[in-house]
């Protein structure tokens, strides 16, 4: 018996809504190309659309179940509901491609179970919202900052982009519960992992970039990022320093002077993301990521003096 195609999208996420919800129902279903004698059908036709068919004696209950979960967007159109709605509540734009957004939060474990290669992981948009992001503070601090000079503006930006910096925006957004993750991704925590959830800050600028040009990505993030490059403002006029004053508080004290060591590091060469703990006296007291070494150390210095102000503890990869 020919299987019936019930549903047609070019969202991969929503198929996969739709598939688990008929599962739901008992009602077994399947991603299918146009040719349903193909030997191994594929998620994709080649219009780039996803369809998701059933047994024929199943497909009208099939449709109906469908239909009981559809809301209607306009006078037009009649789509399943908008699991990214959150989302862009909280960023504060509306996407017009939701393809774009859908990319954004794709990660590679979740592409490299796809079996038609038709659907993409979230890297290179990693990439291109690194760059949005790099110029989007440059271009903030060179406004609102002229009296700084090089070495001040560099520090003040390296702040605000860092990983950590990053992932703690994204954590705000609750972009985690969001991520597109496969299957061992979601058993390790990966909606926790701080590097994760970074990058996957860097694809999601990157989209609305996209999506409705570089103004639209500029307001976004000038609304991310200027608490962010006020506090880093005003700490270049302090001249405070998360290392130096972590060793004085430490002197103090009278304690032993802090342990800086990288506990892990992963990416590509050219893209290295390290991690790394501040100890002392054999006690981890802050970690935290970075582009750079520096960068992580003075992150987890931070840390350090955070815990010790009566913070919360330090956080390591285990949780």
């Amino acid at each position: 018996m020919a299987p019936v195609v019930v549903f047609t999208t070019s969202s991969d996420i929503e198929a996969s809504v739709v598939i688990a919800l008929l599962d739901s129902h008992g009602i077994p279903s399947f991603r299918m190309s146009g040719n349903p004698q193909a030997i191994w059908p594929m998620a994709v036709n080649a219009l780039g659309d996803i369809r998701v068919g059933v047994a024929d004696d199943m497909a009208e209950d099939a449709r109906q179940v469908i239909e009981s979960h559809r809301e209607a967007v306009d006078s037009r159109v009649v789509r399943l509901r908008d699991e990214f709605e959150a989302l862009q509540d909280r960023i504060g734009y509306r996407f017009r491609d939701r393809g774009l957004l859908e990319h954004a939060l794709t990660h590679r474990s979740r592409a490299a179970e796809d079996p038609s290669g038709g659907v993409k992981d979230n890297e290179s948009l990693e990439f291109l919202g690194d760059a949005v992001l790099g110029l989007v503070a440059a271009d903030m601090l060179f406004r609102r900052y002229p009296e700084f000079d090089e070495g001040q503006k560099s520090k003040i930006k390296a702040s605000v982009v860092s990983a950590q910096a990053l992932a703690r925006r994204a954590e705000r957004i609750q972009l985690g519960d969001h991520l597109l993750l496969g299957r061992g991704e979601e058993k390790t925590g990966g909606r926790f992992k701080q590097a994760l959830l970074a990058d996957g800050y860097e694809a999601l600028i990157a989209a609305v970039y996209l999506d409705g040009g570089f103004r639209a990505a500029a307001e976004l993030l000038e609304r991310e990022l200027g608490e962010s490059i006020a506090d880093g403002a005003t700490q270049a006029v302090v001249g405070e320093d998360y290392k130096s004053a972590l060793q004085e508080r430490l002197q103090a004290l009278g304690r032993a002077l802090p342990e800086y060591r990288v506990s892990a590091q992963s990416g590509p060469d050219h893209r290295k993301v390290f991690t790394v703990e501040v100890l002392v006296e054999g006690e981890v007291l802050g970690c935290a990521t970075g582009k750079a070494k520096k960068e992580a150390e003075q992150e987890a210095a931070r840390e350090a003096l955070e815990r010790m102000a009566g913070g919360s503890p330090a956080r390591t990869d285990d949780g």
